[in-house]
């Protein structure tokens, strides 16, 4: 079941709102002081949606990821209750419990088909992914990390650890989010119609950005590089490449605006895990605004520890460049992807962030796309022979002359290419920002005119976005593979 989905818009998240008011309406009457809630009955009933969203899909799976929060529950009390070594013992049996299975489920093939490759005959085995094993193992790690820290205290109640771990806005795709940004809220969280309201409006724009831009530019993409490929000329290879590198921004970014927008409705903040990052101008500037949430979270667990820029700071930049690659997926793609961004981002410590502010802004726009959408190139193809077939036309030296279907796919999706290049910018900033330029401080005028515009955008969106669901054949998020 993903966001975008009709079931999951008119089915479940009514049946489950109904559900969650119910519950709350029963927490405030059993609730013993009125002065603090509790969300015993609320996070239940979100814990129980949780697992049934997640084994909507695959069954078998949701047992898996119960042992993991069980693992986790352990290890966590484990850390709480002892001291010195035995305490650095108990992190790191869990944290090798957590990287076991993510292993075994995402790398076992991976490296058994290496082993064969060097002559070392293994049995391969065939296991196929769990949705979103890598951002709930993740959010495992930052947990037993917090705990360990002291930064955050042990969950002690199995269900709330559950329920931080398998919370369905967040589960199959991110973002990742801490164990200490939530820790409070678990407990102590109450929602407004102010939450609400802003809540489903992020929501809605997700919705807008997965459905009415992102599922088009995956027929743009599928043209050029699936249907396409065997005869792909120097400029199908750049439309190709440059619907990509939109569609996987607004399928992702789209993903992480509904898992918000719901989060808010339940109360919860997370962090924002996007900010425009094709308006970067360096490679370094581009990985602070795109995936924020796995960027922190390897600067803080992975880059600090090792020393960060401190000593070895080359080393730690590619180690966390190498990890990030793998963590994408287990294929050779990734791993010369995220090296190929390591080498950028530390070869810019030393050269470009020292002169950037004496070049032209427009030359540093220029220089960060053209390297990140080469970076989509390699992202996109697993198999090595297609991704050097791609990039022999994207560097013109293409077997086959650009015909009529190149600029049909520039006419005919005109406005498609000039509202994805308006929204990757920040445009609703500088609406708001003219706007308090026209209508200074507070006042009636300003609110009743933000307030009826988000209910406008709000009904064009869902209304553009289950008119273009009905009948779709290409609605999957790209990033529940990892």
């Amino acid at each position: 079941m993903v966001f975008s989905d009709l079931f999951f818009l008119f089915v479940f998240i009514p049946l489950f709102a109904l559900c969650y008011m119910v519950a709350m309406w029963a927490d405030r009457r059993l609730s013993t002081s009125r002065l603090q809630r509790g969300n015993a009955l609320k996070n239940m009933v979100l814990v129980i949606f949780s697992l049934i969203f997640y084994a909507w899909g695959e069954p078998v799976y949701v047992f898996l990821m119960l042992g993991c929060v069980f693992i986790n529950y352990l290890s966590g009390l484990l850390i709480s209750r002892s001291e010195g070594r035995n305490r650095r013992l108990s992190l790191l049996l869990g944290l090798v419990g957590n990287i076991l299975i993510l292993g075994v489920f995402k790398y076992a093939g991976f490296f058994a088909q290496l082993l064969c490759d060097v002559g070392i005959q293994v049995p391969i085995p065939h296991i196929s992914l769990p949705i979103g094993i890598s951002f709930y193992i993740f959010q495992s790690i930052s947990y037993l990390m917090d705990v360990y820290r002291q930064d955050s205290p042990v969950q002690r109640r199995f269900v709330d650890l559950l329920l931080y771990i398998s919370m369905f806005p967040q589960l199959v795709a991110g973002p990742i989010v801490r164990y200490g940004t939530v820790a409070e809220e678990i407990h102590n969280r109450s929602v407004d119609i102010k939450d609400v309201s802003e809540g489903v409006y992020r929501f809605l724009i997700g919705l807008g950005k997965k459905v009415i831009i992102a599922n088009q530019f995956s027929e743009i993409v599928d043209q050029f590089f699936v249907d396409g490929l065997a005869s792909l000329s120097t400029p199908g290879a750049w439309i190709g490449v440059l619907a990509f590198t939109m569609q996987i921004y607004f399928d992702f970014s789209g993903y992480s605006d509904m898992a918000i927008g719901m989060g808010r409705c339940l109360g919860f903040h997370f962090n924002e895990n996007f900010d425009h990052p094709y308006c970067c101008r360096s490679i370094t500037e581009f990985w602070r605004r795109w995936h924020m949430s796995l960027g922190s979270f390897f600067r803080d667990y992975v880059y600090i520890p090792l020393g960060g820029n401190r000593r070895h700071q080359s080393l730690n930049i590619l180690v966390v460049w190498f990890l990030t690659g793998m963590w994408h997926g287990a294929s050779w793609n990734f791993i010369i992807w995220g090296v190929y961004f390591g080498v950028i981002v530390m070869l810019e410590k030393y050269t470009l962030l020292r002169v950037k502010e004496r070049i032209p802004a427009v030359v540093l726009h220029i220089y960060s796309l053209l390297l990140v959408v080469a970076g989509w190139g390699i992202f996109y193809f697993e198999d090595f022979s297609s991704m050097m077939h791609f990039f022999s036309a994207f560097f013109g030296n293409a077997t086959t002359e650009a015909d009529i279907v190149e600029l049909n796919a520039l006419t005919d999706n005109f406005w498609l290419w000039t509202g994805a290049v308006l929204f990757a910018m920040p445009l609703r900033r500088w609406v708001a920002a003219q706007v308090d330029r026209l209508l200074p401080g507070e006042n009636a005028a300003k609110a009743v005119l933000f307030t009826s515009s988000k209910i406008v955008l709000s009904v064009v969106l869902l209304t553009l976005s289950v008119a273009l669901l009905v009948g779709a054949t290409n609605n999957a998020f790209i990033y529940t593979r990892f």
